[in-house]
């Protein structure tokens, strides 16, 4: 008897499991609907009910990856073109080193402000502007690494791809959109963790008088810390653990398995199992005959459109149609997509200069830029002395947190992540460990590490230096794993069958192979520990603030007083040292790892 789609044996426990995932996406997108067209109240009351937090978890969990597609949208067009274009570079460099370098709080007034002049009447304006604020946490990381990526694809695949002759978006798709893929996905990771970070300011803000609140499980938990409620507090780390599980299972487990495939290297470094999400994908009654099903249509289709052509006595395909054919089952439909993304935005761009509208616009620009610079000079003016003194002292011990707690991150992220990144096995089980812990916002755990340093006598000074330092050392820790991951196996090898000694191993392979990495990791962390210094350096515990001297205090200080020359001062500081120091310390140090330490066959 042939079996239907409604047969006992047709749903299973994946096709279950799936069902309830697909479900609560829904209800997820159609409630965050509802908030952003829900009338204007800019703060939510916060229930602190655990059948509330679950759909707090799900609304931030929306917001996270709509920021993220943004993000990863941002990286594949800016990274791309500060790669491939030098005057494109000296612009787009100096300008993400300017915007890594202003952290959430300086976003948040203007960016607030605005949306909501634009969309007075909703909460739209509202819920944008956390998106785009988490969305600030995350796309420096990933825009640097693909650049950085993208400059040190070897010489013998440019080599290869010209001889080839393959033009501009198949060389994108077919060599550097592969080799960047490894480190691009480890960055996204990494990134996903940095929007996480800011998750409490992003959906809990206060400017002045005016305090800003979304629902969502950072609320909960600044709600919650600043109440003092100990076992929300508890509740809202567990459904924040929850929520980096099921986006790891989900996404980033599948990802990371299949971006194994682009590895730099002839002999595979061991084959582990694949990710539980794929093979409930592939276990999946449903989606299978889904899939059977859209194929006999789609077979059906074709058979009736050849029917018609030979009925009208068309007995083939044209060559066009045939090459069109042969090329979409040869290639993906994504690379598809990708290439005709680019083109799109390459033939916009030379219609866009073709038209003598580049300099107009440039020239707009620019006018606009001495006009906010001008503004910007003049409300720095009013500005006194002793306010410029104080704040430059305090840039002084911030920038000594800084770099302690890059020295440190490194002394133990190096090892640990060449340890982790050469052996498939040691990478498989810490994985999905060192995701969470990654991804965890380290604001929430503040409380708890605190307490712990007081109770041991560490005094905040230095505490502030560790609470800064549980944030951007992860930055360290996932470059280096993904340049361990790109080590090619065939050199590891034929080093152990050599028996060179293991320091040699190290000093010779491994650490040469994982620097370009740790240059674009340090980079990012340097940026990640100034952002973090706001709320590293000023601190609610158990209902009393701890303050730091330090720029990240002066900036959070100044916010909540809403004294907004002293926020652009603090800025202007913070700004000015990271370009510096991106100038004059990592500047040559990239040169470095792109030109000694290229990966070159």
């Amino acid at each position: 008897m042939q079996r239907t789609v409604f047969s006992r044996r047709f749903f299973s426990i994946p096709d279950l499991i799936i069902c309830l995932w697909l479900a609560t996406a829904i209800f997820g997108l159609v409630s965050i609907g509802k908030e952003w067209r829900a009338d204007y109240h800019p703060v939510t009351e916060i229930d602190l009910s655990w059948i509330s937090l679950a759909y707090y978890t799900l609304l931030s969990g929306i917001r996270g990856l709509v920021a993220y597609l943004i993000s990863l949208g941002f990286t594949l067009v800016v990274g791309y073109m500060a790669a491939k274009n030098e005057r494109a570079e000296r612009l787009i460099i100096p300008m993400l080193d300017i915007l890594q370098s202003i952290p959430v709080l300086g976003f948040l007034p203007g960016l607030l402000l605005a949306l909501i002049a634009v969309f007075p009447n909703t909460n739209t304006g509202i819920e944008l502007a956390a998106i785009l604020m988490i969305f600030t946490g995350q796309v420096w990381n990933m825009t640097f690494s693909y650049y950085s990526s993208l400059k040190a694809v070897p010489s013998d695949f440019n080599e290869a791809a010209t001889v080839i002759g393959l033009n501009w978006n198949q060389r994108l798709v077919k060599v550097e959109l592969p080799y960047s893929a490894v480190n691009l996905a480890w960055n996204s990771v990494m990134s996903m963790a940095g929007g996480w970070f800011f998750l409490n300011v992003c959906e809990a803000s206060k400017f002045g008088e005016h305090e800003y609140r979304l629902p969502g499980v950072g609320a909960y938990m600044a709600v919650a810390i600043g109440q003092g409620n100990q076992k929300a507090i508890v509740m809202g780390i567990l459904a924040m653990v929850s929520l980096i599980l099921v986006i790891d299972f989900i996404i980033w487990q599948p990802v990371l398995s299949w971006v194994q495939r682009f590895r730099l290297e002839d002999v595979q470094g061991g084959v582990g199992s694949p990710p539980l999400m794929s093979i409930m994908i592939r276990e999946s009654r449903i989606l299978r005959w889904l899939e059977l099903e859209w194929r006999r249509r789609r077979a059906q289709k074709r058979a009736i459109a050849l029917l018609a052509r030979i009925e009208a006595g068309v007995s083939s395909l044209s060559p066009v149609e045939r090459s069109v054919r042969l090329s979409a089952n040869r290639t993906s439909r994504l690379r598809i997509f990708l290439g005709k993304m680019f083109h799109f935005i390459s033939d916009f761009w030379r219609l866009f200069a073709g038209l003598g509208l580049e300099r107009l616009v440039g020239t707009a620009v620019l006018l606009g830029v001495i006009l906010g610079a001008w503004k910007w000079v003049q409300i720095l003016l009013t500005v006194d002395f002793q306010t410029w003194v104080i704040l430059i002292r305090n840039t002084f011990w911030t920038l000594l947190r800084v770099f302690f707690s890059l020295v440190l991150s490194t002394l133990w992220a190096v090892p640990v992540g060449i340890w982790l990144g050469t052996h498939p096995r040691r990478l498989r089980i810490a994985q999905p460990i060192v995701q969470v812990m990654a991804s965890f916002p380290a604001p929430m755990l503040y409380p708890l590490v605190l307490g712990v340093l007081i109770y041991l006598g560490v005094h905040f000074d230095f505490s502030s230096m560790f609470l800064m330092m549980l944030g951007v050392q992860w930055y360290v820790l996932f470059n280096v794993l993904a340049g361990a991951v790109r080590v090619p196996q065939e050199l590891k090898y034929a080093l152990e069958l050599m028996e060179i000694p293991r320091w040699d191993r190290w000093k010779t392979l491994y650490i040469p192979s994982v620097f370009p990495s740790l240059v674009t990791g340090w980079v990012t962390a340097a940026g990640g520990a100034w952002n973090a210094s706001m709320v590293a350096e000023m601190v609610m515990f158990r209902g009393q603030q701890l303050q730091t001297g330090g720029l990240g205090a002066s900036i959070t200080s100044a916010t909540d007083r809403g004294d907004l020359p002293e926020l652009a001062a603090a800025l202007t500081l913070m700004v000015f040292f990271v370009i510096f120091l991106n100038r004059v310390v990592w500047a040559p140090i990239y040169r470095l790892a792109q030109t000694r330490f290229r990966m070159d066959l």
